[in-house]
């Protein structure tokens, strides 16, 4: 009997930290960063805005290829709850759960830079840039669960400051105002991925559009989705 608890346990723990890892990244024509994606225990899929703002849920239209057809998601069936008009104003009428995994908001009373964005789904702690932090990030995601997140300064090159830098320990680059007019401050590097894009010597029904890479790659456990 205590060893079937013990594995009951076990079970539960690896779906509760499954729902804890940070797994997907959008990047609209590899240049803005559009949205951060989680998914639970139940498979659905939950994505916020770069600013912490729910965007929307639901589930894969192929399993394992999210960000296909530009990251269009299919309606989740499953129980969906919302917060009540008792709620604090910063979230009130805000989804609540969904499926099994519940979601938390940073109150009214808590700085301008948090106040109403998403605070925890499921387990996962996310933590945003203050407003006394660099404008060209204050607000945006800081970290996810033990995920650091950081963005290029206002003082970086004008391509590419405000732009995602890195996640975790994965390094982001891109194209500067010295390149291509048609490839700057287009992703350049993901990692050791590296991406190339068509240019102005190329021909004109090209010029911009993807060379070599994929629009789906995995890093360091996240999935970059390059969509054009």
């Amino acid at each position: 009997m205590k060893r079937l608890f013990l594995v009951a346990l076990f079970i539960q723990l690896t779906c509760m930290g499954f729902a804890q890892t940070l797994s997907h990244i959008a990047l609209s024509n590899g240049i803005t960063l559009t949205s951060f994606s989680f998914i639970t225990d139940q498979q659905a899929i939950i994505r916020i805005s770069p600013d912490g703002k729910m965007m929307e849920w639901g589930t894969e239209l192929e399993p394992g290829r999210l960000g296909y057809y530009q990251g269009k998601l299919q309606p989740y069936m499953g129980r969906v709850e919302y917060y009540g008009q008792e709620a604090d104003e910063a979230f009130r009428g805000k989804v609540k759960s969904i499926g099994t995994c519940t979601i938390t908001y940073y109150t009214s009373s808590q700085p301008e830079s948090q106040k109403g964005k998403v605070r925890t789904i499921g387990t996962v702690l996310l933590d945003y840039y203050m407003t006394y932090d660099n404008e060209s990030f204050a607000g945006k995601l800081k970290s996810a669960g033990n995920v650091a997140i950081t963005y290029y300064a206002s003082f970086d090159n004008e391509s590419f400051k405000g732009k995602l830098k890195a996640v975790g320990n994965t390094l982001l680059t891109y194209y500067s105002i010295f390149d291509d007019k048609f490839n700057k401050g287009k992703i350049k590097s993901i990692g050791s991925y590296n991406y190339a894009w068509y240019n102005d010597f190329d021909r004109k029904e090209l010029q911009g559009a993807m060379k070599t890479g994929n629009t789906l790659q995995k890093i360091n456990g996240v999935t970059y989705n390059i969509w054009q």
